[in-house]
C-alpha cells in the first residue's frame, strides 16, 4: 500500500508540475494590422510588446505565469472586429483584450466585452463615445480621447479674437473630435465659425476648402483652419497649395506620427497640441523606450508606440494588483489605478475608465538636419490642467 500511495503522490506532483508549466496568461491584441491605419497598428503592437517586456523585466511572465499574446486582424472592418473579439473571449479563452485602432471598429467591439464579461483595453481608438455614451463597465481606455485632444488644442489655439473653422473626416473620430473641440473652445475667447466634414477617402479638397474660404474671408481678426485627420491623405499640404493666406487663414492641427511630420515643415511656428513626441517626456520609462526602439529599429518610437506601451504596462500592473485574471478582480484593481508610462503618470478614472494623462502644447520648429518638423514643447498640460468631461 505504501508503494501505491507513493506512486499516487508522485503522479499528483507530476500533474501539478505540468499544470504549473502550462499556466499562462492569454491576451488578445485585436487591431487593424492591414488597411489604411496599418502604420498606427504596427506601432501599437510594437509598443504593447515592449510594455509587457519592460513591466516584467524581460521575462514576459507575471508571478511565474507566461504571457501569451494572440494577434487578430480586424482589417478595419467593424463586423470583423466584433467577431474576432468574440472568438478571442470564447474560443481562445483570453483573460483580456487590447485594441483596436479604429474608433468605428471599437464601437462595434464594446458590446462583445459586455456580453462575455471580459476586459477590453481600448488603445488607441480615440472617439469620446467609446468611454462616453457607448461605454460599459468592462471597457478601459489607455489611449487619449477626443476631449483630451480638443481641450489641449483649445488651450493652444483659443486666444482673444481668433476665429476657427474645422475640417474633419465624416465618421466617429472626426465628428466626436469636432464636437469636443467646439465644447472646449467655448471656455476660451476664440470662436468656432464653420465646420466641414468630408469622407475618409477624400483626395480632392477643393470644394471643402472653398466653402471654408468663403465662410471666413470677410471676417476680421486672426483666422485658423483646424484640421482633425487620421491615416493617410492628410489635406494640409493640398489646402496650403490653394493659398489660404490670401484670406488671412492659417492652418493648424494636432500632433501626428513621424511619417506625417515632414509635411508640417510647410508650417513653421504652427501651434497645436500632441499626445506624444519622443523628445518631450523626461522619465526613465521613456528613456528606455527611446534607447531600445532606436537600437532595435533604427528609428525613434512614435505616437502609437508610446500608447501601446502604456497599455502593456497597464495590463501587468492590473494583473499584479488584482493578484488574479478574474474580471471582477481586475475591474476593482483598475478603477482609480495609477501607473507609470512613457508619458509619465496615467490614471484610470473610476467613473468612466478613461486614462487621464498629460498632453503637450507645441510650436513647430523646422531644422534642416531633421527630416520631419519638430513639435517643440511650449507647455505640458498635466492631468490637473485639463478638466476632461465624464460623458457616460
Amino acid at each position: 500500500m505504501k508503494l501505491v500511495a507513493r506512486l499516487a503522490a508522485a503522479a499528483s506532483l507530476a500533474a501539478l508540475a505540468a499544470g504549473a508549466a502550462s499556466a499562462e496568461i492569454r491576451i488578445a491584441h485585436v487591431y487593424g494590422k492591414t488597411g489604411p491605419l496599418e502604420a498606427y497598428a504596427k506601432q501599437s503592437h510594437t509598443g504593447l510588446m515592449m510594455g509587457l517586456e519592460y513591466a516584467t523585466d524581460g521575462t514576459m511572465e507575471i508571478d511565474g505565469e507566461k504571457i501569451v499574446v494572440i494577434e487578430k486582424d480586424t482589417q478595419l472592418k467593424p463586423d470583423q472586429g466584433k467577431a474576432l473579439l468574440a472568438e478571442a473571449y470564447g474560443d481562445d479563452d483570453v483573460a483580456l483584450a487590447v485594441g483596436p485602432v479604429s474608433s468605428g471598429v471599437a464601437l462595434a467591439m464594446l458590446p462583445v466585452a459586455e456580453e462575455y464579461e471580459k476586459i477590453l483595453i481600448v488603445e488607441p481608438a480615440v472617439a469620446d463615445s467609446i468611454t462616453g455614451e457607448n461605454w460599459n463597465r468592462f471597457v478601459f481606455r489607455t489611449g487619449r480621447n477626443s476631449s483630451q485632444d480638443a481641450i489641449s488644442n483649445a488651450v493652444a489655439l483659443g486666444k482673444e479674437g481668433v476665429k476657427i473653422a474645422t475640417l474633419a473626416q465624416d465618421y466617429a473620430f472626426g465628428r466626436d473630435g469636432v464636437a469636443a473641440f467646439k465644447e472646449a473652445l467655448a471656455d476660451t475667447p476664440a470662436e468656432l465659425v464653420h465646420e466641414e466634414y468630408v469622407p475618409t477617402d477624400t483626395t480632392d479638397f477643393t470644394a471643402a476648402a472653398e466653402r471654408i474660404f468663403n465662410a471666413m474671408k470677410d471676417m476680421d481678426g486672426e483666422k485658423k483652419l483646424f484640421v482633425i485627420w487620421a491615416g493617410g491623405g492628410n489635406p494640409m499640404s493640398k489646402i496650403n497649395a490653394m493659398d489660404p493666406s490670401r484670406f488671412g487663414i492659417e492652418i493648424a492641427t494636432g500632433g501626428n506620427i513621424l511619417a506625417a511630420m515632414p509635411a508640417y515643415k510647410e508650417f513653421p511656428g504652427m501651434e497645436g497640441a500632441t499626445y506624444y513626441y519622443y523628445e518631450i517626456p523626461k522619465n526613465p520609462i521613456n528613456d528606455w523606450l527611446v534607447k531600445e526602439h532606436e537600437a532595435r529599429f533604427g528609428a525613434p518610437p512614435d505616437f502609437f508606440t508610446a500608447g501601446g506601451m502604456a497599455a502593456g504596462l497597464a495590463v501587468v500592473e492590473a494583473i499584479r494588483k488584482a493578484g488574479s485574471t478574474d474580471t471582477e478582480d481586475l475591474i476593482a484593481a483598475m478603477e482609480g489605478m495609477e501607473w507609470e508610462t512613457p508619458k509619465g503618470r496615467m490614471m484610470f478614472r473610476a467613473e468612466d475608465h478613461q486614462a487621464l494623462q498629460s498632453m503637450y502644447h507645441f510650436k513647430i520648429k523646422v531644422d534642416p538636419e531633421v527630416e520631419w518638423a519638430i513639435p517643440e514643447l511650449v507647455r505640458e498640460l498635466t492631468i490637473e490642467d485639463m478638466d476632461i468631461p465624464v460623458r457616460n
